[in-house]
């Protein structure tokens, strides 16, 4: 295969950095309409994603999780939180997308939180998110709106509120 072949990296979190893996999107879908068993599953996923990606050997572990993760993802299983917000701005990376980021970030410094953020600019990985029009926030992968500008008020309320249900999971 020339490279000009390859099909574009889609990203996954691996540890605490997104990575583009290469062939991973055709991967994942053999493993779900082979209905291949978890392990069988992340060993082949690992296998067909290291042919074409440079994976560290130490780091085989984390690629292996979040590559479970990402098969659990795609079946429809929920995936454990990690403890901390998980917040996603969808768009273009306009001027409004940065006016969101903004107001997410001082939320977040009002409230006092911790949150794993990233801009999402492309379209397959915007679409993917269920998401047709832009800009759009996510956090703990639930959309909170799509195709507007939300208020500051209802930014704030968001996270306050997604940090409370991680909160009270923690407790349980």
């Amino acid at each position: 295969m020339h490279n000009d072949d390859k099909p574009a990296p889609r990203t996954i979190r691996i540890g605490a950095a997104n990575v583009g893996l290469i062939g991973l999107d055709q991967a994942l879908n053999k493993a779900l309409s082979e209905a291949m068993e978890e392990e069988a599953a992340v060993d082949f996923l690992f296998t067909a994603i290291a042919e074409d990606n440079y994976v560290p050997a130490p780091a085989e572990p984390v690629y292996r999780e979040a590559l479970r993760a990402e098969y659990r993802r795609r079946q429809g299983i929920a995936v454990a939180d990690s403890g901390i917000l998980t917040i996603r701005v969808l768009g273009s990376g306009c001027v409004t997308c940065n006016k969101l980021s903004a107001m997410l970030f001082e939320a977040l410094q009002k409230f006092g939180l911790a949150a794993d953020m990233e801009s999402v600019h492309d379209l397959d990985e915007i679409w993917r998110f269920g998401v047709t029009k832009t800009p759009a926030l996510i956090i703990n992968n639930t959309v909170k709106c799509a195709g507007r500008m939300p208020f500051p008020a209802e930014v704030d309320e968001w996270v306050k509120e997604e940090s409370e249900k991680l909160r009270m999971k923690s407790v349980e």
